[in-house]
């Protein structure tokens, strides 16, 4: 057996539900004990018919739990939530990934679940019609909005005696991705970085602005995939009325020049740079100091260039440092992304289309193509903004260990 060496020491909460595939959770507890890790296990009432809370109790070394109250004793689902370094449901039947989805809290594990300060990951378990139900995928969609993790299911021989999706992932797969889990969340450990996201106004007058439908969720999700990596994040952001998750430092900006200023004050300071913000390119000469009224046919207005943020932090970048851009283009997208990854001196340079469906400003969701300095292309279909985050820095730390 290979020896997980990110599991030691390690927290970690095993809700336990109804489905045939709990024969499976024994395996997973012995396999998380051997690699150092202490479990503690929660089961829904129906789990217990599958796999004995004894056999769990005596791997994990620690009580299994299935009550809310049990010999006039409250089960503490607060504590519990908050003792974990992850919890895992494992196997996660149709019927909880409901609850989930839903908030109902009708046993302990969901009690927890529901409480849980700690990331979660699911492994579901359930046969191929449940599983590809549009239901079932609505669910899952919306469990992961909530930033949980999913494992994906196996294609094979099923409780029903059918083969196809829905087999749960074996106890091996499920440990592994685990251990990954963990490996991510140190991959960044003691580096800075520098993220910049949203839209820049260009006042015209102190009511009027020049603007774009950037809303700032790409930039925030690359902020938020590099501090849960133990990243030291610095967020320069545009208006913008999406939520910035905690535990990073967030610089708030207005126009283009501001951030300019707050781009190129931090940048000497940081390992790596991600300038995400759709930056105005042009911004009035003037601001007229009263609101312009309505006078005339038509109104003309004098722009000037903004300053260039990518193009300055590639001037000042010093050796170690590492600077990636965005390119979002509607014509002749690769040759308008590798003139500006080679003008701007950046390392990568990551192209957005708006010609491609569910890709660009104001979508929960992203198609990208990255390329970096070697030559390299780096295709990604459409998939959540969280997921792209997550694409992007693992090839970032790629490309510039390469």
């Amino acid at each position: 057996m290979p020896f997980y060496f990110m599991l030691k020491g390690k927290k970690i909460i095993l809700g336990i539900t109804g489905s045939i595939a709990a024969y499976k959770s024994a395996v997973i507890v012995r396999l998380l004990i051997k690699a150092g890790a202490e479990v503690k296990v929660i089961m829904t009432p129906p789990a217990t018919s599958f796999i004995a809370p004894l056999t769990l109790s005596t791997l994990s070394k620690n009580d299994v739990l299935f009550e809310l109250s049990e010999n006039d004793t409250w089960s503490n689902h607060v504590m519990l939530g908050r003792w974990a370094d992850i919890m895992l449901m494992a196997p996660l039947t149709c019927n909880t990934l409901s609850s989930m989805a839903s908030g109902a809290c009708d046993n302990l594990l969901m009690a927890v679940y529901l409480s849980a300060t700690c990331p979660v990951v699911a492994a579901p378990a359930m046969d191929e019609d449940m599983w590809l139900h549009p239901s079932t995928q609505k669910n899952i969609a919306t469990i992961k909005s909530y930033h949980n993790e999913v494992i994906p299911v196996n294609s094979g021989e099923l409780a029903s005696g059918l083969t196809g999706q829905g087999r749960m992932a074996e106890p091996e797969e499920i440990v592994a991705w685990l251990e990954e889990w963990f490996k991510k969340k140190v991959q960044l450990t003691g580096k800075k970085i520098l993220v910049s996201a949203g839209p820049t106004y260009e006042a015209m007058d102190p009511v009027r602005f020049i603007g774009n439908h950037s809303s700032g969720k790409m930039g925030i999700a690359l902020a938020e995939e590099c501090r849960s990596r133990g990243a030291d994040v610095t967020l320069v952001l545009g208006p913008t009325v999406e939520k910035v998750p905690a535990g990073m430092t967030v610089k708030r900006v207005v126009s283009a020049s501001e951030m300019y200023d707050a781009c190129t004050s931090i940048f000497p300071s940081v390992d790596i740079a991600i300038m995400c913000a759709a930056v105005a390119d042009y911004t009035p000469v003037t601001v007229a100091p009263e609101k312009i009224k309505k006078s005339g046919e038509t109104l003309t207005l004098e722009l000037k260039k903004t300053a260039d943020i990518l193009k300055r932090l590639g001037e000042l970048k010093k050796e170690g440092q590492f600077v990636a851009g965005f390119a979002l283009e509607t014509t002749n997208e690769k040759e308008h992304a590798l003139k500006k990854l080679q003008q701007k001196n950046a390392d990568m340079i990551v192209l957005n289309s708006l010609k491609d469906a569910g890709a660009g400003f104001g979508h929960d969701t992203n198609k990208i193509t990255i390329f970096d300095k070697q030559g390299n292309e780096h295709h990604f279909d459409t998939r959540p903004k969280s997921e792209i985050a997550a694409d992007i820095i693992n090839t970032l730390i790629n490309v510039a260990h390469a």
